[in-house]
């Protein structure tokens, strides 16, 4: 008893320690493998489970639209080619493949698919590289700073997004500018408040284009203003001008010339030319032609 009694302790802990050793060892020689392991399959499978980023906000491909496309590790597939009018490309040992409509992840999957379906390539990995965008191209036409043809880069490209593209409206362009093209097949048109696009905070007139469309911004209209003025000529007409801002415009009358005694030239709805006096606090149409006759004293 006096042995055993001492020793009592140290074979406690001995046996504690025999049993506490493959805990502790665990974690040293497979424990972090483990640990390493777990975040990675847990962030795969959140990967894997997360919705998709939607395709639909990306460019898709257009007739005229030139890419290049590479297979990795298989020089022999790497082409540049052009997507036809039909929508079409012309692809080494698969033929035609049809892409036009497609985003560019899709294209990349499509091709893929028929490489790895006709034995071709077992893990093929396409890239596909947009080299000249020709297909969906909106025309932008009239008092623009730089009118011409415009690729739609994106999917959700706007009115907006294409009147900066164009540099915007120049000094002699109107408010307003016209929208045409086609929407599900048929015909459209749509007029729309250029300062409405900026000014509100949220403008539903700022609709989203589609490849073909064209944007016109017509010529503002113009009043005429000669006679006893200042500076005779033709100016714009701002929104809401009376007689009096007209006259203004045209640096108003001179020392000869008397704002008492003026003369409006307007159409009528035939066609007539017919000369009235307006006050100064008439406003001025389309057209107008002003007046500013001598002072009779």
């Amino acid at each position: 008893m006096k042995f055993m009694i001492p020793n009592l302790p140290i074979v406690l802990w001995a046996l504690f320690l025999a049993m506490a050793t493959p805990a502790f060892a665990q974690p040293a020689a497979s424990g972090q493998p483990q640990a390493v392991a777990a975040p990675v399959g847990a962030v795969a499978s959140a990967v894997a489970g997360a919705p998709a980023v939607p395709t639909n906000q990306d460019y898709r491909l257009g007739a005229g639209d030139s890419i290049g496309v590479q297979v990795y590790q298989s020089p022999d597939l790497s082409v540049d080619a052009r997507v036809s009018e039909s929508g079409v490309i012309s692809y080494p040992l698969v033929g035609s493949v049809q892409l036009g409509g497609l985003t560019i992840a899709e294209a990349e999957k499509k091709i893929a698919d028929a490489l790895r379906t006709g034995g071709f390539v077992k893990v093929p990995q396409v890239n596909i590289v947009l080299r000249q965008v020709r297909g969906n191209q909106v025309a932008v036409l009239g008092q623009v700073s730089r009118p011409g043809r415009f690729p739609l880069e994106t999917f959700n490209t706007r009115v907006s997004d294409m009147l900066a593209a164009a540099g915007g409206v120049t000094p002699t362009g109107d408010d307003v500018l016209i929208v045409t093209g086609q929407r599900d097949g048929k015909p459209f048109r749509k007029v729309i408040d250029i300062p409405a696009l900026f000014l509100n905070e949220k403008s539903e007139e700022d609709i989203v284009l589609a490849g073909g469309d064209t944007l016109y911004v017509n010529k503002a209209p113009v009043f005429y203003i000669y006679g006893e003025a200042q500076r005779p000529g033709p100016y714009r007409i701002e929104r809401g001008m009376t007689v009096m801002q007209a006259l203004a415009q045209g640096g108003g009358p001179t020392v000869r010339g008397s704002e008492n005694r003026l003369r409006l030239h307007r159409r009528d709805a035939s066609g007539k030319v017919v000369e009235t006096t307006p006050r100064l606090t008439d406003q001025v149409r389309p057209e107008d032609v002003l007046y500013v006759r001598e002072s009779l004293f």
